[in-house]
């Protein structure tokens, strides 16, 4: 910023808005706007630059609630088909453990097509029952 050798208040003795247009303009901050004026308007460059998380919510997280990765049966049968989840052979049994690729819960009530034995912390009631049908077991471990 350049610096002026006389203020521009000497320039203009004698005209009473020394060039700002009319009465009350360039008189205090209110021209400029606050803090939140013009920040989706002309003031978006600065936003993009420094005012990230200025828009959105910021409040309380409860920490007392649990989010749970789960998956469903049909999701699960896909992943099985893509090769992404493995079964190994144990006992004469086809055993898939879902805590090893980090699933908490099994939910779902259909989508599977083999009978499998699956290792899972916790597991709907309708997946239970359609596992069972098929010939297959659900063996809930505790969630360490």
């Amino acid at each position: 910023m350049t610096v002026r050798k006389e203020k521009k208040s000497r320039k203009y003795r004698g005209y009473r808005t020394h060039g700002w247009g009319t009465k009350g303009q360039h008189r205090d901050r209110g021209a400029q706007g606050s803090r939140q004026i013009g920040m989706h308007k002309e003031k978006w460059s600065w936003l993009v630059k420094y005012g990230e998380g200025w828009y959105g919510k910021h409040g309380f997280v409860n920490p007392t609630t649990k989010i749970y990765n789960a998956i469903t049966m049909r999701k699960l049968q896909e992943l099985i088909e893509k090769g992404e989840i493995k079964i190994k052979d144990e006992n004469g049994k086809k055993v898939i453990d879902l805590t090893e690729y980090r699933y908490d819960k099994l939910i779902g009530s259909s989508g599977l097509k083999i009978p499998l034995v699956i290792k899972v912390n916790m597991a709907s009631k309708k997946a239970i029952e359609k596992v069972k049908e098929l010939g297959g077991q659900i063996i809930l471990t505790t969630s360490e």
